[in-house]
């Protein structure tokens, strides 16, 4: 076992509010803004669901604004895979040596290199010299990643970042693949009582609409929350509030750091006979047709639906061509509306609306009014 399997069970106190993040990834302004927006206080419960930390930028300063704010107001943290991998680069397990060299080479982001940096350390060629040195600077940070269990549970709730197969035997589960755990929902599983999981972004979920907002399974009993955030161009951060333990009456706040703007024009959802596509990680190959200066159109090779791509979106390599992101929905919008901007083209922009990305080709008008993020 990579890491021992940890599992703290809590009782919430009564009439708390309960905030709930996943998959922050090293985005300290997404993390402080979200906070701000949803009114976070020290009478509210904030559990962080795993990937504090890896792929966004600020990896080390977020671990230490976390490990600060856990001083100052009640936070739990759920340790999620990328967690995971820095803690077991640390404890120094049996785990594949020439994985470490390869990732700490590839990723200048991560929170290993960022350490180093911090310290002046270059030791990629002698990765037991850098573990020691990183360990000898970093004993703060080493233990608070070591206090975060794998499973939170309290009486009618339970935090997992990946997903556990059944609420039975949690204890003698495999900590990784409760961390790791690939398209949960698509398994059906239903519990006793709500779980709250990240990894996988919900885009990831639905073939038609690209919509990060939190996915809240009533029937199973799963809370999925992971809004891409650094990992999608269109990502957000979302909070899952909870008004206290026990209580069925979830809502959600995004913050997506996205410039807002008020749409004038009314605009109807969708043009055209079909249905829309969601064309995302893992089903995003697609051939060119015709190249373009600002779209292109392609063929989405899965489905053989032909679609107009941002061309700056596509990249050509030798298995072939493959997009970001994309999708032909049209947003239904009213004047008065706030979006965010994601991409602004030729007559029009690919909004935001509630979590949902689409195109809007009326007119809008700029705000800097923050009460109007959706």
């Amino acid at each position: 076992m990579i890491l021992p399997m940890t599992v703290q069970k809590i009782e919430f106190q009564a009439g708390r509010r309960i905030v709930a993040v996943s998959d922050i990834h090293g985005n300290l302004p997404f993390f402080t803004g979200l906070l701000e927006k949803v009114q976070f206080t020290t009478a509210d419960i904030l559990v962080l669901v795993g990937d504090i930390l890896e792929k966004g930028a600020d990896s080390l300063a977020l671990l230490r604004h976390v490990m600060a704010l856990s001083k100052t107001h009640t936070v739990h943290c759920v340790c999620g895979n990328c967690d995971g991998l820095i803690q077991i680069f640390f404890n120094g397990a049996d785990w594949d040596d020439g994985f470490f060299k390869r990732y700490v080479m590839e990723h200048p982001e991560s929170t290993l290199r960022q350490m180093a940096a911090e310290i002046s350390c270059d030791h990629w060629d002698d990765l037991p010299r850098l573990r020691d040195t990183l360990r000898a600077h970093f004993a703060d940070e080493w233990a608070f990643l070591r206090s975060m269990p794998i499973v939170l549970e309290t009486p009618h709730l339970f935090f997992v970042h990946g997903g556990v197969p059944s609420l039975e035997g949690v204890e003698e589960l495999d900590s990784w693949r409760c961390m790791k755990n690939d398209y949960f929902l698509d398994q059906k599983r239903s519990f006793s009582k709500y779980l709250v999981v990240g990894h996988c972004p919900v885009t990831l979920y639905d073939d038609t609409i690209q919509c990060a907002a939190p996915i809240i399974d009533r029937t199973h009993h799963v809370l999925s929350i992971d809004g891409g955030c650094v990992l999608k161009l269109d990502g957000q951060l979302n909070a899952l509030v909870i008004p206290q333990d026990g209580d069925e009456d979830f809502s959600w706040v995004a913050y997506d750091g996205q410039r807002t703007v008020i749409a004038r024009d009314n605009q109807a959802e969708g043009t055209q006979e079909t249905t829309t596509i969601n064309v995302r990680w893992g089903h995003n190959q697609v051939d060119v047709l015709q190249d373009g200066e600002e779209f292109s159109h392609c063929r989405h090779l899965e489905s053989g639906r032909t679609i107009d791509i941002l061309t700056r979106y596509l990249t050509k390599g030798a298995d072939g061509t493959f997009t970001q992101d994309c999708t032909d929905y049209q947003l239904p919008v009213s004047s008065g509306e706030a979006l965010s901007v994601c991409e602004e083209v030729t007559g029009g922009i690919l909004a935001k609306k509630k979590g949902v990305t689409g195109w809007y080709w009326g007119r809008f008008d700029d705000t800097t009014d923050q009460s109007y993020r959706k």
